[in-house]
């Protein structure tokens, strides 16, 4: 049974990997993903498909992997214990989208599912994921578009799933060390098994399926807006951000790097450029300053349905 379920979700990542490509080249309009497949000498592999130099994007991946092993490394039993020691296969796709323009948000996300197995027992399943956005100089109807889309892809499972995954989101996207959240979050999960298979895998679908309506309209409106040179260096100085959290907090980095996978894939979500700079402190009443407004959890659908009804 584990093995059906493993080769259902397999076929569907392949498949979401091939439309997020296709959907996100179609938007930029000149970049191509170039796809560079790799194999892991442990068990597994995968395909990275990457893009630099587009004419929004100035890199983003989309890649997929399904690797496996004798034991699950220490970041996948940190939070399960009782699951050191058995054997796993673990299959997902991840994205980061990196546009040039400071105005059009970085964007990532990623779906996986895991299985751990021990002889004798049943095998333990679980799905994970989520989707994130992180604009540099935020705009509220953007933000609000994007939860409204993962409010949206998390209503037909429940009462309250979009509120616990979106607070769940804002917990784990939190740069503990500057105390801000690294954008304005979305959906995140984890450890998901209630329930049955199908619903679990439901929901995953409906995660992965909802990322490109929830994305292309904000690359849409923004990707004209003009910009310069104090736009570039502040968007450098916040994609420093977005380094310090996928080095220092991130799981599916520590996951991947020590389950021995591609390190050139694992870091794929890297932006192409950063800077960093000693204590900047934005001018106040600046665009740049007002960022910092978005940098912490807020309830975007309540504040967009008060604004309409002042």
């Amino acid at each position: 049974m584990a093995h059906e379920h493993l080769d259902d979700v397999k076929a569907y990542l392949l498949d979401l990997q091939e439309r997020l490509c296709e959907g996100l080249a179609a938007a930029d309009g000149r970049g191509v993903f170039k796809e560079d497949s790799w194999q892991r000498e442990e068990g597994g592999g995968g395909r990275s498909r990457v893009m630099v130099e587009g004419a929004i994007f100035e890199k983003g991946g989309v890649n997929f992997s399904h690797v496996f092993g004798a034991q699950l490394p220490p970041s996948a039993t940190a939070a399960r214990p009782e699951l050191a020691g058995r054997s796993f296969h673990a299959v997902g796709v991840s994205w980061v989208m990196h546009p040039e323009n400071p105005n059009v948000p970085t964007s990532h996300g990623n779906v996986r599912f895991f299985i751990a197995e021990k002889e004798g027992e049943s095998p333990v399943w679980w799905f994970g994921g989520g989707f994130d956005l992180t604009p540099y100089y935020p705009v509220f109807e953007d933000a609000v578009h994007w939860h409204q889309v993962a409010h949206d892809a998390c209503a037909p499972f429940g009462e309250g799933v979009y509120e616990r995954y979106k607070t769940w989101c804002d917990d784990y996207f939190y740069l503990k060390h500057r105390e801000e959240t690294r954008g304005v979050g979305g959906l995140f999960f984890d450890d998901l098994n209630e329930g049955s298979f199908e619903e679990c895998f439901a929901f995953q679908r409906a995660v992965g399926d909802s990322f490109l309506d929830a994305y292309l309209p904000i690359v849409e409106r923004r990707q004209q807006d003009t910009w310069g040179e104090r736009e570039r260096d502040f968007q450098l100085y916040r994609r420093g951000r977005y380094v310090e959290f996928n080095l220092v907090w991130d799981r599916g980095t520590l996951f991947g790097l020590q389950s021995g996978g591609r390190t050139e894939s694992i870091l794929m979500s890297m932006p192409p450029l950063a800077r960093w700079e000693y204590a900047f402190t934005p001018e106040p009443g600046s665009r740049e300053a007002a960022l910092h407004d978005y940098l912490v959890p807020r309830d975007w659908l309540a504040e967009a349905a008060q604004q309409r009804h002042a």
